[in-house]
């Protein structure tokens, strides 16, 4: 099989390449720009273009797919010459499906813990050494590809984004899966430049369930009252499982699933995420014996709430949150974790929907609970999204929040944060950016020395 990548540079686009390659296909790909670190691991297996941009040489009539992610423009003249042949072009979605059409397919929807769910299931089959394909969303400990498809693996479990599939297919990515299980955690705006009301996006989950194959099952956050009455309203012929968070308790710091199960995590969400990746196990034959012992030693995934430094009565941790739903439910969790401590966070508004005027009072009241509450936002960022600048006066409106500390220049917000007194005192640090650059292991080992 020959197959070309078009803008082979994206996080997902780059891992299914490596995995493509690792089947025995020919590959090859082209971008206009490929970041770290997918350009090294694209020239660990030999695929990374010789040279950057678009080159209809490329495309060729003996391709047997044209794989377009997302990053492409629709005037793309590598698409355009693969339109112009009449060569089959999916986007990675659809190549997914593709992959694993007779395989047992489980999708982990929702507008958030998605990756840490997928990802404590991989741990578990893991764990106990099942033959399983997967897509997940962020670089796992244990797991070199984020992307694995093989012709023996009787399922894959794939993180099932809502976002657009690619510049010529406007579908959400998990509409394109079909799933045999699947998995909803619940449902709070987001994609606010594709999705522009709240119905329109609450209605991409009500479709969702819709592709789910007939007589498949659906498992979902009972607790979420939007997510609840979709899926007690739909008419799709599947079986409904719900869950909420079980039974635990806290000591010492320490998360015990009961009635004696110790977790390297915590937080009410990693709780909910930890039930939801229980039934889908369950549904695989994993045993409620066997899903606890191989749980206990899931650390979390990447960027959630990962432990950066931990010294004396302060703990550092490096947060993906951006979204009002995930900001919350982070800084909920780290403050009912360690109730003894102070909690300094500090989020980076980096998104398309954060930076919107529009959406901005969605994050009312988000960070209340912490004791120092910190908004970051890079003044280039609204040059390079082309948007026009938030004030603090704005920020302080929207999250109702007149002691919010605000900063437009990561020097000056990291000089603040040197100059606190982080004696009995948690620091969060949340974005899906980088703070600038800002090198946030230095900081955190550097705090309190």
């Amino acid at each position: 099989m020959k197959v070309h990548f078009i803008a082979i540079g994206g996080s997902a686009m780059h891992n299914l390449a490596i995995a493509l390659h690792q089947k025995g296909y020919e590959v090859s790909g082209s971008d206009d720009v490929i970041f770290e670190p997918s350009s090294s691991r694209l020239a660990k297996y030999g695929l990374l273009p010789a040279q950057e941009g678009w080159n209809i040489g490329n495309i060729k009539p003996d391709l047997d797919a044209v794989i377009l992610g997302m990053h492409a423009r629709i005037d793309n003249p590598e698409l355009l010459k693969a339109q112009e042949m009449g060569l089959r072009i999916y986007s990675y979605p659809e190549y997914i499906y593709e992959q694993s059409k007779e395989k047992l397919r489980v999708v982990i929807g929702g507008s958030h813990g998605k990756t840490t769910i997928t990802s404590m299931i991989l741990h578990v089959l893991n764990y106990h050494h099942k033959d399983f394909d997967y897509l997940v969303g962020a670089q796992l400990a244990g797991f070199e590809t984020m992307v694995k498809v093989t012709e023996s693996a009787p399922i894959i479990i794939i993180e099932g984004d809502e976002y657009l599939a690619s510049p010529i297919d406007r579908r959400p990515k998990f509409h394109l899966y079909r799933a045999n299980i699947a998995v909803i955690s619940g449902i709070a705006w987001d994609h606010i430049n594709v999705f522009p009301t709240f119905g329109e996006y609450i209605s991409q989950f009500d479709k969702f369930i819709y592709t789910i194959f007939p007589n498949g099952k659906l498992i979902y956050c009972e607790s979420d009252e939007n997510l609840k009455q979709i899926v007690l309203n739909t008419k799709a012929n599947i079986e409904k499982i719900p869950y909420l968070i079980p039974p635990n308790k806290i000591v010492d710091g320490e998360t015990i699933l009961l009635p004696n199960t110790p977790l390297e995590i915590f937080g009410n969400h990693n709780l909910l995420n930890l039930n939801a990746a229980r039934l889908v196990c369950s549904e695989l034959g994993i045993s409620e014996e066997e899903f606890r012992d191989a749980i206990a030693s899931f650390t979390g995934a990447s960027k959630r709430l990962e432990l950066l430094n931990s010294v004396n009565d302060t703990n550092i941790y490096k947060d993906f949150a951006h979204s009002p739903s995930k900001l919350k439910a982070s800084v909920d969790a780290v403050k009912a974790q360690f109730k003894d401590r102070k909690l300094v966070a500090c989020i980076e508004l980096h998104t398309f929907s954060s930076l919107n005027s529009k959406f901005l009072d969605q994050y009312k009241n988000t960070m209340d609970k912490a004791d120092v509450r910190i908004i970051y936002i890079d003044e280039k960022t609204f040059r390079h999204k082309k948007m026009e600048p938030l004030t603090k006066d704005d920020i302080v409106e929207a999250f109702n929040d007149p002691d919010l500390v605000f900063f437009d220049d990561s020097n000056a917000l990291e000089t603040y944060l040197r100059n606190l007194d982080f004696r009995g005192t948690n620091l969060l640090l949340m974005s899906s950016g980088n703070f600038d650059g800002m090198d946030l292991i230095k900081l955190a080992y550097e705090l309190n020395s």
